[in-house]
């Protein structure tokens, strides 16, 4: 597992170390103000300054380098000026690698029914006690810098899959595009990155007029929004595929909010580096484990008397003390909260060996192959849809 501690420091920076030969896979390094990160890589989300069931030296032992925390949740509890005030996010949630936040777009499209979106900006309705909260493309900058984030998201309009393209339009002109040049105009340029995102919706016209227009704007790196919000395998695959190919090679390319290990492959394929979503630990907390032979479902009855470790080579905190399946079965059913936790570090464990194993695929030439044999064992996947509360 990689030691993000030992990692080499200083500005944002990223190197391509690997092609694949067969497809656009390429491995690559980051370096950030907190240390490096190999991709593809795959961020553990800790919406509200934790990644559930993990403490910091349990999720640094899962091999991840990354974590992403969330604009919307942490400015309204507890406040971006406290975390600020403490020393920042890395010393407030003790986590000395490197942190992405999330600028706030994405619960402009799960929080609906919270909010009211305008030209300059998102009013939202507390989903805690109800407080009106406004998020501007300045307001979001602002609180990411506050946090201290390495990399940080530019503000943007994510619309519902279905949404038509006269509104898709009109919302990334008029909103998605103009902000990102306002989030453009506050980077302090201290060698924190900041990443745009693209969007248009389900329609590769305005995908490709998207993208292709926040290429040419300065950012330290670009990603793929408005996925993973209810479309079909089908819209997905198609939409990244035009997608993809337009940004910036030389810069990162970050697909937001996707977990599912079929459409991870598939976009490292198109050339993806880094991954996040709530996925593999929600899931872990209801009873799934990811494994190379697919996913397990532990609360099945099959599993009372398994003597079996979830996976005989994994090095998780679960499969390497011999936590036997009708051990973690048995927690799980009883609601112990160390169930929770141990399938959580073994999913997130697996993602990360997910990942080396794809990182040492490209290198060696059979990222095809390993790719291929993978989605077999977990059939065609669906689409994750990430859902509106924060994980």
């Amino acid at each position: 597992m990689n030691n993000i501690h030992a990692g080499q420091r200083g500005p944002f920076a990223s190197e391509i170390l690997a092609q694949c030969p067969k497809t656009a896979a390429r491995r690559t390094r980051l370096r950030t103000p907190h240390g490096t990160a190999e991709t593809p890589a795959f961020m553990p989300v800790g919406t509200a300054a934790t990644v559930k069931g993990a403490d910091p030296e349990a999720l640094l032992a899962t091999g991840s380098e990354f974590v992403l925390c969330n604009t919307y949740h942490l400015a309204l509890r507890p406040g971006a000026e406290l975390i600020a005030e403490l020393g920042g996010l890395h010393r407030f949630m003790g986590w000395n690698g490197p942190v992405l936040t999330d600028s706030g777009g994405f619960q402009v499209f799960s929080l609906a029914q919270l909010r009211k979106v305008d030209d300059d900006g998102v009013s939202f309705r507390s989903h805690i006690d109800g407080a009106v909260m406004r998020l501007t493309p300045e307001r979001a900058t602002e609180i990411q810098l506050l946090l201290g984030a390495d990399v940080i998201m530019a503000f943007d309009e994510c619309l519902p899959h279905d949404a038509d393209a006269a509104s898709v339009r009109a919302s990334v002109q008029r909103r998605t595009l103009p902000w990102a040049k306002r989030c453009l105009a506050l980077h302090p340029q201290d060698g924190r990155a900041l990443f745009g995102i693209g969007q248009g919706g389900m329609h590769e016209d305005l995908r490709r007029e998207h993208m292709t227009a926040l290429r040419e704007m300065p950012f330290d790196g670009f990603a793929v929004g408005g996925l993973s919000v209810g479309e079909s395998n089908s819209d997905f695959r198609r939409i990244l595929a035009v997608t993809a190919p337009l940004m910036p090679p030389e810069k990162p390319r970050y697909l937001m909010g996707v977990g599912s290990v079929p459409e991870i492959l598939d976009a490292i394929a198109l050339g993806i580096d880094m991954f996040d979503c709530v996925l593999p630990s929600r899931n872990a907390r209801n009873g799934q484990a990811l494994t190379f032979a697919g996913p397990v479902r532990m609360r099945n009855a099959a599993h009372t008397r398994s003597a079996q470790p979830l996976e005989a080579d994994c090095d998780c905190s679960a499969c390497s003390r011999g936590f036997s399946r009708a051990y973690l079965r048995h927690l799980l059913m009883a609601n112990e909260i160390l169930g929770a936790m141990l399938m959580t570090l073994h999913n997130l464990r697996f993602m990360q060996r997910l990942m080396e194993r794809a990182r040492d695929s490209i290198v060696r030439g059979d990222f095809t192959e390993f790719a291929t044999a993978t989605k077999i064992a977990f059939g065609s996947g669906l689409v994750n849809k990430d859902a509106p509360n924060a994980d």
